[in-house]
């Protein structure tokens, strides 16, 4: 296995960091806009398995190009989801299989956005599944945390422990701080604006897939591990895209806890219109409102020694049990950000994303993975993959509720 890692920014940093501990690929290529930091990361590793290059995300041909320079077998995209599909198609130009931790992106109703769904997640992804099938190819999309490993949760569920699921809810909840600022997000501030402010999207057997209004159905929730009752509401998310398409369900929803005074920023910054991505003239200057926003705040990679506290992904599944009972358990995820901060040099946040791809690597390079065409990671066996997980030494947990 050969990789091509496409951003060296917080999760492919991570990525790197986790990856250089294992055996299973032949050489890794980091590459960024940034070519600085795609070396940054290389050193960071010291293993002479990875090297450094520069790439244009935005650009199937540079993907292509650097792919095939380096006889890649596998693109692994970590950079925000405005780049999936330049890099989602560089990847089958260049004859490598692709994995990524978010799908391409959606687009709103053009009248009714709080009703209907318009482009949704992955649909662009979903309309080249024969092309990547006919061709023998892999593209294994979501495959991070949330998506991924809350995906991966869902199928063990379905096949393990419920004999009928009637919800399967992914809830994410965390209790972190960061000491010296008033409002640093820990993940990328471009894609929380993306995934909160659209409708968010919900499945249900009956309706197919709807949308609601952002921030709708709070509920508070009680994460495991210390983290405690966070509000949570629903935002739109890649698993409620995916689960529905592999594990037999009645009802798919996402909800995040973000608080209410991430809320009101998020809210200030729509009515504002910095949320906004198409450029404005400013003096002269086109800026994209969004990438100013994202500009005047802290880079989440580097945030990881002011923070502290855990961060939670999982997945509360209701339904029937495999004893025919009525069942209500929550999977999940808990990762401290000490923790990955002494043993990484990494936030916990980016830590819990990018440990996910490095897993489903090492079970595609051992061929306890293995499929062809356009796949979520509910296609395949969770076991090996959390048996796995667990190896790594960040375990997972089961909570009956």
């Amino acid at each position: 296995m050969r990789i091509l890692l496409v951003g060296a920014g917080g999760v492919g940093a991570a990525f790197a960091a986790i990856a250089t501990r294992r055996d299973f690929f032949e050489a890794c290529v980091v590459s960024d806009y940034d070519e600085a930091r795609a070396q940054r990361a290389v050193a960071a590793t010291a293993d002479e398995r990875f090297m450094a290059a520069r790439v244009d995300a935005s650009d199937a041909t540079s993907v292509q190009e650097l792919a095939r320079e380096h006889d890649v077998t596998h693109v692994m995209n970590a950079v925000d989801p405005r780049f999936v599909m330049p890099i989602f198609e560089g990847a089958f130009a260049a004859g490598a299989d692709y994995l990524d931790m978010a799908m391409s992106l959606s687009r709103a109703h053009p009248e009714e956005p709080y009703a209907r769904t318009g482009v949704k997640l992955g649909d662009e992804q979903f309309a080249a599944a024969e092309q990547w099938a006919d061709a023998g190819r892999l593209a294994l999309v979501g495959m991070g945390v949330e998506p991924g490993l809350s995906d991966v949760f869902a199928r063990y569920a379905s096949d393990h422990l419920f004999s009928h699921v009637e919800e399967l809810g992914t809830r994410d909840g965390a209790n972190l701080s960061v000491d010296g600022y008033d409002f640093a997000p820990s993940f990328s501030i471009w894609t929380t604006i993306e995934e909160c402010l659209n409708p968010p999207v919900v499945w249900e057997r009956e309706r197919g897939w709807y949308t609601t209004e952002p921030f709708s159905g709070a509920e508070t929730f009680d994460f495991p591990e210390g983290i405690g009752p966070v509000e949570c509401v629903n935002v739109e998310h890649e698993e409620v895209l995916l689960m529905p398409r592999w594990v037999d369900c009645e009802r798919a929803t996402f909800k995040y806890g973000l608080g209410e005074e991430f809320i009101d920023v998020l809210k200030t910054l729509h009515r504002l219109g910095l949320d906004l991505t198409e450029p404005v003239t400013v003096k002269g200057v086109d800026v994209s409102p969004r990438d100013v926003v994202a500009a005047c705040l802290p880079d989440p990679a580097t945030l990881g020694a002011r923070m502290r506290g855990k961060t939670c992904a999982g997945l509360w599944v209701t339904g029937t049990g495999k004893d025919g009972q009525a069942r209500s358990t929550y999977l999940f995820h808990v990762v401290d950000n000490a923790w990955s901060m002494r043993e990484y040099g990494h936030q916990c946040v980016v830590w819990q994303t990018a440990v996910n791809p490095v897993v489903a690597l090492e079970l595609l390079a051992s061929g306890q993975w293995s499929g062809h065409g356009v796949l979520g990671p509910e296609a395949f066996d969770a076991v090996p993959f959390l048996d796995l997980l667990t190896a790594y030494g960040s375990p997972w947990g089961q909570r009956e509720q």
